[in-house]
């Protein structure tokens, strides 16, 4: 990263962190590789060669829910199957009896950081907000012998084992992982057509391009405070902020959202243009495109104007790996493992 002339990052916080969290390569500027070196002075995130742009959604698949004449109607039948179909099968289990409550929605990984099982769990403790709305999540397979990842398996069990103890069906449905990206978008504004909203509740999330693509389909949107939808999201303005580590709290602020909504449905709307406002701002690949453009022409012209060379970084690095480092990899000892029988095992 130190001989880059610059580099692209989609949010702040990648970069630098906030004033609670270390940034990604903020982490990079001291560190310790035992038996190897030190480094202390490793990269300095406050150098102008850093520079923050942010991806967006594809527009020809994600777009508002008011776009009558683009929707993808011929898929609403597939799509309330989807939701609303009693039959348990390969693909959806559980049900929701009323049809006429908005849904709140959310589309993840079954990986333990994206707290989908955290998600329900919130769902399932809150009544005032299993009264106003009902779940749907998208995420994983429900059969734990299909995944190979310990930790999938243990997401999948602790699934299983909410809806039993909490009784959730009747008001939740638990959809398997979906590839169909086209689909994917008209579901997203299919939940606009119920007034529901889109859940991104991970522990931590690096960007957060599920978050993009709600909001650019109009979907008023709740999403983590730890990662990249902070900086996307302006609070109470174009979506949400929740704490994934406070789950009642952040189940009362979906839960007040649906009540004021259910006094002043404008406010569902107002949060909606909300979000679509920060979206065309901010977050599409026009504006991505452009920017990149403009940074690449602004350093090609830095490092002309400057005779910015970079053959001797290249050449000590290549040195350092060569006569040094190369060596001293050599020089660390194996660690020591006990195996299942007994007998010491040494890996590198």
């Amino acid at each position: 990263m130190n001989t880059a002339d610059f580099i692209i990052t989609s949010t702040y916080q990648e970069i630098a962190g906030s004033k609670d969290t270390v940034g990604q390569y903020e982490s990079h500027s001291a560190f310790t590789l035992p038996g190897l070196y030190r480094v202390v002075h490793g990269i300095d995130v406050f150098d102008p060669k850093f520079n923050i742009v942010s991806p967006g959604a594809d527009l020809q698949i994600y777009f508002p829910y008011t776009e009558k004449q683009h929707r993808l109607t011929a898929l609403h039948g597939s799509i309330e199957e989807l939701l609303y179909s009693p039959e348990q099968t390969a693909e959806h289990i559980c049900v929701m009896n009323d049809h006429k409550k908005p849904i709140i929605f959310s589309m993840a990984r079954l990986d333990r950081v994206k707290n989908m099982t955290g998600l329900v769990e919130w769902f399932a403790k809150n009544k005032r907000l299993r009264e106003l709305v009902n779940l749907v999540v998208v995420a994983g397979d429900f059969d734990p012998s299909k995944s190979k990842d310990r930790e999938e398996v243990a997401e999948i069990e602790k699934m299983h084992r909410l809806i039993k103890e909490y009784n959730l069906n009747g008001q939740f449905r638990w959809i398997c992982s979906q590839k169909n990206r086209v689909r994917n978008g008209e579901l997203y504004r299919y939940i606009c057509d119920t007034r529901g909203a889109f859940i991104q509740p991970a522990l931590y999330e690096a960007f957060g391009l599920t978050v993009i693509e709600a909001m650019t389909c109009g979907l008023p949107t709740f999403a983590t405070c730890k990662g990249g939808p902070a900086e996307i999201i302006v609070d109470g303005v174009s979506g949400f902020h929740i704490d994934p580590y406070h789950g009642d709290s952040a189940s009362e602020r979906i839960a007040d959202f649906f009540g004021k909504c259910k006094t002043d449905p404008s406010y569902w709307d107002t949060i909606s243009n909300g979000g679509l406002h920060r979206i065309y701002e901010r977050y599409t690949w026009k504006i991505y495109a452009e920017r990149l453009m403009m940074l690449a022409g602004v350093y090609g012209f830095w490092k002309y104007v400057s005779k910015l060379e970079r053959r001797e970084s290249y050449r000590y690095l290549e040195m350092f790996y060569i006569l040094k480092y190369r060596n001293l990899v050599k020089t660390v000892p194996f660690s020591v493992e006990e195996s299942t029988d007994g007998i010491e095992e040494k890996s590198a």
